[in-house]
């Protein structure tokens, strides 16, 4: 105990516990936080508003069922619309490492709304009013279920949706540059920026029609269940009317898990959504890789394009500027792809009725959707918008290309356009000016088939009507 704070008795089941006279939790939260001292790390905010929610929503389908006073309800209900309004993250000290089914955070919760109603001479009790028709075991896996559907919704899907729009517009306005491209990194055959930008656009696109199929199960949720799957000490109207007032609170259509036993005991879902977001990572690290290799340089790499110049990139060398956001998103992915394992392992601590891994799954899921919102928005606002072509050397790169030869194969064979290519890369020359010596094509139909423009535009310009 702190010699400086001064502490007030509270009493549980278990009996009297000295608690911070300041605080406005109770017995069992200071239990926790002696007892739970692995790491000082907290659940997240939005999972606490989760929790807040739920309460919330028990209160009020507690008060129509009439289990509950109006004068209990509507503490519960103001106190934690109090909550809600001023994050007091202070009054939630329980660590992450904790009982797995997350009960000393749902009487955490609990017990702060209790504290809040007591500074207004309202006496709640944390079991028998807050957590009334309630179970930690349904509560949390719904909380997490609301958490990460609620954040998934309202930031992570805008700000992959802003990233494809951004990339988009950028391929639009550069619609006209053609550059050289790359397998395994070397020369390959001519493509349209503007095409390699909308593969990137693409790949964000199906990672949101990824999230979208996932968030049909992520929306069942098993409050109701309470301790073991079968609802005892909940009145069977209440799943349906809390879950409604979930609804109005979210403005998301949550549904009853088809199955409370299923719901409580597996984290499935988690497990299929946190996939998902490994995937959306994957996606993002492919375009960071990509604006890092073609910002490269500016005189010893591919310099196609320049990302905007956001901060000095050494402390020893002078002028030297950094593709600082892809590096920062490309961490961020290894952070997501960690707690996807974490997730996983996870996943395999559900035993008969119970997972007891929830709060882990929980810290875990939120963080990747915290850091895959923030990549995307990065990567929209602080790379893609600010890019600037190097056309020149995009042109360049193009004239000397000796891959442009592929487009003679089925006029002169592969062998004879190897021998081009190599003689036009060893001497540094233009692959028209090599065929047009080792070759009796005449120069028009050369510069024809040798133009990267109809090269990259191949099946464009074969699929127009006749």
């Amino acid at each position: 105990m702190d010699k400086n704070t001064s502490y007030r008795i509270e009493t549980d089941s278990m009996g009297d516990v000295q608690v911070p006279s300041r605080a406005l939790y109770g017995a069992q939260t200071q239990r926790a936080v002696e007892n739970f001292t692995i790491s000082s790390q907290t659940l997240p905010w939005s999972f606490i508003r989760a929790i807040l929610l739920i309460k919330q929503s028990a209160a009020v389908a507690n008060n129509e069922i009439g289990l509950l006073s109006d004068e209990l309800s509507g503490a519960i209900i103001d106190s934690a619309a109090e909550l809600l309004a001023i994050k007091p993250m202070k009054e939630f000290p329980v660590s992450v490492f904790q009982t797995g089914s997350g009960t000393s955070t749902n009487m955490n919760v609990n017990e702060v709304i209790c504290g809040i109603a007591k500074l207004k001479g309202i006496e709640l009790s944390a079991n028998d009013h807050v957590n009334l028709g309630q179970s930690s075991n349904d509560v949390i896996p719904t909380a997490l279920h609301i958490a990460a559907a609620v954040e998934t919704e309202e930031k992570l899907l805008p700000a992959l949706g802003s990233l494809a729009d951004e990339i988009l517009l950028f391929a639009d306005n550069n619609r006209d540059v053609i550059k050289t491209g790359r397998t395994h990194l070397m020369d390959a055959l001519p493509i349209r920026l503007k095409a390699e930008f909308e593969g990137w656009a693409a790949q964000i696109n199906e990672c949101c029609e990824r999230i979208d199929d996932t968030l049909v199960r992520l929306r069942r949720l098993p409050l109701g269940g309470t301790a073991v799957g079968s609802g005892v000490n909940c009145h069977p109207d209440f799943p349906g009317k809390a879950i409604t007032a979930i609804n109005e609170k979210t403005g998301i259509a949550f549904t009853t898990t088809v199955s409370f036993y299923k719901g409580i005991s597996s984290l499935d879902t988690i497990v299929e959504h946190s996939g998902t977001l490994k995937t959306t990572g994957i996606a993002l690290s492919k375009i960071a890789n990509d604006l890092r290799w073609m910002n490269s340089g500016p005189l010893a790499g591919l310099a196609e394009i320049k990302l905007p110049a956001l901060q000095p990139g050494s402390s020893i060398m002078p002028a030297k500027v950094n593709p600082v956001i892809p590096e920062a998103v490309c961490m961020a992915v290894a952070q997501v792809v960690g707690n996807d394992a974490t997730i996983h392992v996870a996943g395999l601590g559900g035993n008969f009725q119970l997972n007891t891994m929830l709060p882990i799954a929980a810290v875990s899921i939120l963080n990747s959707i915290e850091l895959l919102t923030g990549s995307a928005l990065s990567l929209a606002e602080k790379a893609i918008s600010g890019i600037i072509v190097n056309r020149e050397t995009c042109q360049h790169s193009l004239t000397l290309n000796p891959i442009l030869v592929t487009s003679l194969n089925p006029i002169i064979g592969y062998m004879k356009a190897a021998e081009i290519g190599k003689v036009a890369a060893a001497e540094k020359r233009p692959v028209i000016d090599v065929a047009k010596e080792l070759t009796d094509i005449p120069h028009k139909e050369l510069a024809q088939l040798l133009d990267p423009k109809n090269l990259a535009d191949w099946f464009k310009d074969r699929n127009k009507p006749e």
